[in-house]
Formats: structure tokens, sequence, C-alpha cells
């Protein structure tokens, strides 16, 4: 099955698939002890 880039209305944000992922990625970091990625800002990726 496809999954959808956008829904409806293209002002409405909330219904992209990127901005649904990092919804459910932040809601299983605040509980799982294994943390989901969520974006470079907020991940800190450390540089070597």
């Amino acid at each position: 099955m496809g999954k959808p880039k956008k829904r409806t209305s293209p002002r409405k944000t909330g219904l992209r698939r990127s901005h649904l992922v990092v919804d459910l990625a932040r809601r299983v970091n605040a509980r799982s002890p294994v943390k989901a990625f969520t974006t470079k800002k907020e991940f800190g990726k450390k540089s070597i």
C-alpha cells in the first residue's frame, strides 16, 4: 500500500508523512529507552 505524501489541503501541516513520522518518533522517545530518530537538530548526531 502507498503511504500518504500529503493529505487533502496543502496548507494543513501535520498531515504530511514526514510530520506524522516525527510525531510518532517523539511519542516513542518520551517513553522508550530506545530512542527513535526525529530531526537532525533534536537528535544531536555527534561528529567525530
